[in-house]
């Protein structure tokens, strides 16, 4: 091969192309730090609508049997109601988690009696600092609750013994005369 004149070579060569302009870098740490508050922030988001929008609604009634507050890290409120459908067969128990003190305070005075709770079901929880279940009971309704026990006047009746015949004379009567 001929070899080409040191001129002619030159002439071929193109100008050198100008870098691209150079973006400013971001450090891991910086794009780790975003990273996270951006995880966070939908996290937060999400857990947000998922206690604003509910699943489903409805009533349960039954017995309350038990209520308590509970957890390790997050106490919540949590209870069971039992749901007797025919007597003799073993209830049905249903848990459920209260997020209003003023209704766990209700649910603690009613214990042991018949109770309709109102719920709404929040799935898809984050986390179990909300309630440990689906179901947040929002209200309820004592159905059988007990007579309010009337004071007394003061005046203490005390019943008549069983075996003792009844005297039938009146006191204000004279006592009968022989002849």
């Amino acid at each position: 091969m001929a070899e080409m004149p040191a001129a002619a070579s030159q002439s071929t060569k193109r100008p050198a192309a100008t870098p691209p302009p150079k973006l400013p870098r971001r450090s891991f740490r910086s794009f780790f730090w975003g990273s996270l508050i951006g995880a966070l922030i939908l996290v937060g988001l999400y857990t947000m609508f998922m206690l604003w929008w509910s699943y489903s609604e409805g009533e349960r009634a039954g017995v309350l049997q038990k209520f308590s507050k509970r957890g390790w890290i997050c106490k919540t409120y949590e209870g069971e109601l039992a749901q007797y459908i025919v007597g003799g067969v073993a209830p049905q128990i249903w848990s459920f988690s209260v997020r209003d003190p003023a209704v766990a305070e209700q649910l603690h005075k009613a214990v042991g009696q018949q109770v309709r709770i109102h719920y709404q079901e929040h799935r898809g929880l984050p986390t179990t600092c909300f309630g440990e279940t689906d179901y947040f009971a929002d209200r309820l309704e004592i159905i059988n609750a007990p007579e309010p026990v009337r004071p007394s006047s003061g005046l203490s009746v005390e019943p008549a013994a069983a075996s003792a015949p009844a005297a039938t004379a009146s006191p204000a009567a004279p006592p009968p005369t022989l002849p």
